[in-house]
C-alpha cells in the first residue's frame, strides 16, 4: 500500500484528501506545516508527497528544493497542490523538480488519477542503461551527472530528465506532447513555450554538446538522425 504525505495548511482540504485517498486504499498522513512534515520524514519515507506552496513558516517551494538537494529524496515523487496558477508558478515548480502540478480548486478524482500516474512513472525501468551518451555528451543516471568532453555540466532536475529522455530515444523524433508527458507527467496549454525554454537553456549549458539536440520544425526535437 502506497504511503502518501499531504502537506497542507487548510484543515478542510487535509481532511478531504485524507478521506478520499484512504477510500482508494492509500495510506495517508497529513501535516499543517513543514516542521511536522520533516519530523515524519525522519521516521518514514512516503511513496509520494502532495505539497502546498503557501504554507506557514517554510514554504512548499523551499521544501521541494530541500527534497531535491537531499540524496535520499531527490527522486521522491512530489505533486504541488496550490492556488498559484500562473504559467510562471507552474514552470517554476516543475523546473524546481515537481513531478506534477494540481491547481486549486481541484476535483478529487483528477487528483487521485494524477497520483496514480506519477507513482507509475516513478518506477524506474529495470532495463534502462545507467550510462547514456551521444557525441561529446555523457549522462550517468547512477551519479546523476552530465559531462561534455569530460567537463562536468550542472543541470536542474528537469533539464537532466529532459536530456535523459532525449538520449534514451536517440534517433527518434519526439513531439512536444510526448516530451511533456514523459518528463513532466502531464500536458497543459503552455507546453510548447515551456519545452522550448528548457531546450534553449539545456543547449546553452551543454555548450558545444548542445548541437546534438536537433529541432524538427513543427514537430519537436531529436538527438541523432539527419538534419
Amino acid at each position: 500500500m502506497a504511503l502518501i504525505y499531504c502537506v497542507e495548511d487548510d484543515e478542510n482540504i487535509r481532511e478531504l484528501v485524507g478521506y478520499a485517498l484512504k477510500g482508494q486504499h492509500f495510506e495517508v498522513e497529513t501535516f499543517a506545516d513543514g516542521r511536522a512534515f520533516w519530523a515524519a520524514m525522519e521516521k518514514k519515507t512516503p511513496s509520494l508527497i502532495l505539497l502546498d506552496i503557501m504554507l506557514p513558516g517554510e514554504s512548499g517551494t523551499d521544501i521541494l528544493k530541500e527534497l531535491r538537494n537531499h540524496p535520499s529524496y531527490k527522486e521522491l515523487p512530489v505533486i504541488m497542490v496550490t492556488a498559484k496558477t500562473s504559467e510562471y508558478d507552474v514552470v517554476k515548480a516543475l523546473d524546481g523538480g515537481a513531478d506534477d502540478y494540481v491547481c486549486k480548486p481541484f476535483g478529487i478524482l483528477e487528483l487521485i488519477s494524477r497520483i496514480r500516474t506519477v507513482l507509475r512513472r516513478s518506477k524506474k525501468a529495470p532495463e534502462e542503461k545507467h550510462l547514456l551518451f551521444y557525441g561529446p555528451v555523457t549522462l550517468d543516471t547512477d551519479t546523476y551527472s552530465v559531462t561534455v568532453d569530460g567537463r562536468e555540466c550542472v543541470l536542474t532536475a528537469k533539464e537532466f530528465e529532459l536530456l535523459r529522455y532525449l538520449l534514451v530515444n536517440t534517433g527518434i523524433v519526439l513531439t512536444r506532447e510526448q516530451i511533456m508527458e514523459a518528463v513532466w507527467g502531464f500536458t497543459y496549454a503552455g507546453e510548447s513555450r515551456t519545452i522550448d525554454m528548457h531546450i534553449k537553456t539545456l543547449r546553452h549549458k551543454l555548450g558545444e554538446g548542445g548541437k546534438i539536440i536537433r529541432t524538427v520544425r513543427g514537430v519537436g526535437y531529436q538527438i541523432g538522425g539527419h538534419a
